[in-house]
């Protein structure tokens, strides 16, 4: 098998679990709270304690994937073209 065969078999794999990944679990966790919809914080003994709501995912922990989000884009946009 040649290289340049062998990437772009590799390529067509990766995508191709890419977008099972995202069909069947479009959304992931969130990247700054990593899942947990809030900071944590120390308190003066250096238990941990809840700190601020996280902005990004709006305090839930969740995000949409990247390939889903092109996904749902595409299928706007068929629909408003066809319809």
């Amino acid at each position: 098998m040649t290289p340049a065969l062998l990437a772009i078999a590799l390529i067509l794999g990766v995508t191709i679990c890419y977008a099972t990944v995202c069909a069947s679990s479009p959304f992931g966790n969130c990247r700054k709270c990593r899942g947990m919809g809030h900071a944590l914080k120390t308190d003066r003994k250096g238990r941990p304690k809840r700190g601020k709501d996280c902005r990004r995912c709006k305090a839930t922990g969740k995000r949409i994937r990247v390939g889903r989000w092109l996904y749902n884009r595409w299928a706007r946009i068929y629909r408003a073209g066809t319809g």
